[in-house]
């Protein structure tokens, strides 16, 4: 049974982004990914904020200094700075990571699926496909939503599902500097429902459709919702569509254990580094990844890792109360947020990056009703 340091189980944004430090920072270390299959189509698009210049300079298809925000009473473009709005292509970050890891003579790649992961007192063991690999520290991504034994009466499960559509308009109509972040000009239907607009011309964008909510539309009615989007809001008549974009997100507040074994951590989004309130996990991952590295190096094992601070996991879990209970109400905080707050405030909240004072602004620049609500019910639920 052949051995290596590191063994990846899945291939994806957590996986890679692990393997890309590890050979950083460890590269004498023997390294095993496996994935399904290779990751060869553009399958997804990650935006993030940050005050810092991108951890992936060269694979960063856009990056931004301004956005835009539009409700039915309500519109504004602002300005990010200090921060800047990335855009990293699924397909460009996957060639990015299989060029240098490939290049390194202590990573190897396997194909297939994964039976099972183990272990004992001395290693981790994976099964893949019948052929068995033996590592010292197994790190998985390999989420199935299937296998996590939810408990709906303590804790929320809402999903943030989306299709975008790349289209292509036959006259000039995009600012390419001023992507729409939000725009909730969309009927809501008792949900919180938005469109975003990522240009990368003057005649091309993407204009993704976003939901969230317990439950998937059908296909038709994504469709309906973007064309009628593109056509009766934006007055846009003649386009073609480049390509097409879906994706679901899990957002809940349960907690997902990151220690499966004693040998075994959990990454991405079966380590719950997806931010429940909003979705976001690219740039939670690079963070996480950096910790990681620090715990393997400063205590010889990966689980010394920080925890989000309590006050940020009420917030995520009195979100998604409102979320799910009153989605309808949803487009009339954003914009209460984004009309009271400098943008700064806004994303160093969502962040995690505050001190509690400036938690306390941005909470009363919102509308209380709804939150108290929130909380009350967190009370009956015994989360608080």
């Amino acid at each position: 049974m052949e051995m290596f340091d590191f063994i990846l189980a899945g291939g994806g944004a957590a996986g890679l982004s692990l393997a890309l430090r590890l050979i950083q920072t460890l590269p004498h270390k023997k390294i095993l990914i496996v994935d399904r299959a290779p990751k060869q189509t553009n399958d997804r698009t990650w935006c993030f904020w940050s005050v810092h210049p991108s951890p992936y300079p060269s694979a960063t298809y856009r990056t931004w200094e301004r956005l835009a925000f539009f409700n039915t009473n309500f519109s504004t473009t602002f300005t990010l700075s200090p921060y800047h709005y990335y855009l990293i292509r699924g397909i460009d970050f996957y060639r990015y990571a299989y060029d240098i890891l490939n290049a390194s003579p202590n990573v190897r790649f396997e194909f297939g699926d994964v039976r099972s992961i183990s272990e004992d007192e001395n290693a981790a063991y994976i099964d893949l496909n019948g052929v068995h690999f033996q590592g010292e520290w197994v790190f998985s991504s390999l989420y199935d939503p299937g296998k996590i034994k939810a408990d709906p009466k303590r804790y929320h499960y809402l999903k943030q599902h989306f299709r975008g559509w790349e289209i292509e308009t036959s006259l000039p109509f995009f600012d390419p500097q001023t992507p729409t972040l939000f725009d909730f000009r969309t009927p809501q239907n008792g949900q919180m429902r938005f469109m975003y607009i990522l240009p990368f011309s003057e005649r091309e964008a993407l204009v993704e459709y976003t939901l969230f909510s317990p439950t998937l539309l059908t296909s038709e009615e994504y469709d309906q919702a973007l064309q009628r989007y593109i056509t009766e809001v934006l007055k846009i008549r003649e386009y073609q569509i480049r390509a097409v974009e879906n994706g679901v997100i899990p957002m809940s507040d349960q907690p997902l254990p990151r220690q499966l074994g004693k040998r075994i951590l959990a990454i991405g989004t079966l380590g719950g580094r997806v931010k429940p309130s909003s979705g976001y996990a690219f740039l939670r991952i690079q963070k996480d990844s950096e910790a990681i590295i620090s715990s393997l190096i400063q205590h010889g094992h990966p689980f010394d890792l920080p925890e989000s601070p309590a006050r940020y996991r009420l917030f995520d879990s009195i979100m998604l109360q409102v979320m799910l209970r009153h989605g309808d109400q949803m487009h009339h905080i954003f914009t209460q947020l984004f009309r009271n707050n400098p943008v700064k405030r806004v994303f160093g909240f969502l962040d995690e990056e505050q001190t509690f004072l400036q938690n306390v602004k941005i909470l009363t620049s919102l509308p209380p009703l709804p939150f108290l609500r929130a909380l009350l019910r967190l009370k009956l639920l015994g989360r608080v």
